[in-house]
């Protein structure tokens, strides 16, 4: 079977550059560069015509903006995936480069190997996009009364990607993560916990089983992963019942997992288990990125305190950019305290999104089940923090139930 190309634009007003980009992706068999524009509007323009898959953007350019062009390319083409190459490398200008659609956002020069794999990983993504695309012309063209085998279409059953993230760290989200986990395994719904901060990830200590395997065991062979296999590579927390992939025992161990490697990892225990959940960590990886691109429902954890209400606007801006789903957003307030003034309903307004779930602050019962590495779900489930995660997890559940019956609508439309 054919491989398909990845097709790839280079946009970039220095001609010394656009061939350097050139001779890095030449060699690669699955690459193919279509075309170079030597301006922001010449990109747009070339965008239009040869439909790549892939555009490595300039940010600084003397007519039209690298940031302005993504915006332009990405709103007349969503499938096209574009990555950012900047000098610049502070995170103003990577949340910008975010926030108009990039994919990545790269420091020039680029480094060949970190070059060639943010190109596969867009590429990949390009052309998934451009393969739900075509899903649903053929859908709205079977709905029209042409004939169409709308089995072909029909998603596996498999469990579901619940990711727990906060884009402000200290928020409690392994806290949340951890017990979300216990509160919706049981026998009928088994449920596996994944650590996705790779270099300072808690969740092992927070269940007090460190010195076990890691996500460094099934990453290298992603693409022939066993069921069996991979039972034997989980961590089993006997008193709860969940499994647990812990994330790698140093820090700089992260770099031998890539994001590629990663999803897949998560897409294989889809099918083990009802429930994937995911900690995180609030630095927007590659990992993270990727894992919120394949999450059924993503857990957005805030608290009362505003740095955290402004992080978590600016995420919603970004999912919005990135086409995803309002209705996949479970919106949590975390440490809720009745004496601040600041309330779920008025973060709801002022975010014009629903705070969907709130957990009671509750610090004595929350701190002594870190350090004791007992989730509280575990011996403290009826006080009020306990029922705060019962409630979250009602929620999700809700949700999960609800987006998979607008899914088998559209697909019977």
């Amino acid at each position: 079977m054919a491989v398909t190309k990845i097709r790839v634009l280079i946009v970039d007003d220095i001609a010394e550059t656009r061939e350097n980009i050139r001779k890095l992706l030449q060699f690669e068999s699955d690459v193919d560069v279509t075309g170079a524009a030597r301006s922001g509007k010449e990109g747009i323009q070339l965008a239009q015509e040869l439909d790549p898959d892939v555009v490595l953007m300039d940010i600084n350019m003397p007519d039209i903006d690298g940031i302005t062009a993504t915006e332009v390319i990405r709103q007349k083409s969503p499938h096209i995936q574009v990555l950012i190459l900047s000098v610049q490398s502070d995170g103003n200008y990577m949340r910008k480069a975010m926030l108009a659609g990039a994919r990545d956002f790269l420091t020039k020069p680029p480094m060949g190997d970190e070059l060639i794999s943010a190109v596969r990983r867009a590429g990949e993504m390009a052309h998934t996009e451009r393969a739900k695309g075509a899903q649903q012309r053929l859908v709205t063209a079977g709905s029209s009364g042409l004939p169409i085998l709308m089995s072909s279409f029909a998603p596996a059953a498999s469990g579901k990607i619940v990711t727990v993230y906060s884009p402000k760290g200290g928020t409690g989200c392994t806290t949340i993560a951890v017990n979300l986990a216990i509160a919706l395994n049981n026998e009928d719904t088994r449920t596996v916990l994944v650590d996705a901060n790779l270099q300072f990830g808690d969740v092992a200590v927070f269940v007090n089983e460190q010195g076990k395997n890691t996500i460094l065991e099934l990453a290298p062979r992603v693409d022939e992963l066993e069921s069996e296999v991979v039972e034997e590579i989980l961590i089993k927390h006997e008193a709860s019942g969940i499994r647990i992939l812990a994330a790698p025992q140093r820090p700089e161990m992260a770099e031998k997992v890539s994001a590629d490697q990663f999803a897949k990892v998560l897409q294989f225990l889809q099918r083990m288990y009802a429930y994937v959940v995911v900690d995180t960590s609030s630095i927007l990886t590659d990992v993270i990125l990727s894992t919120i691109d394949i999450s059924d429902v993503i857990v957005l954890v805030t608290t009362q305190e505003i740095p955290a209400i402004k992080n978590a606007r600016l995420f919603l801006d970004l999912l919005q950019t990135m086409g995803i789903r309002k209705e996949k957003i479970v919106f949590t307030m975390n440490r809720y305290d009745k004496r601040i003034a600041i309330t779920p309903e008025r973060v709801s307004d002022n975010l014009k999104h629903e705070v969907s779930a709130t957990i009671p602050l509750d610090e004595k019962i929350v701190i002594t089940a870190v350090n004791r590495g007992v989730p509280f779900m575990l011996d403290n489930k009826s006080q009020p923090v306990g029922r705060g995660i019962f409630s979250l997890a009602e929620v999700v559940r809700a949700r999960l139930t609800l987006l998979e019956s607008e899914n088998d609508l559209s697909l019977k439309r």
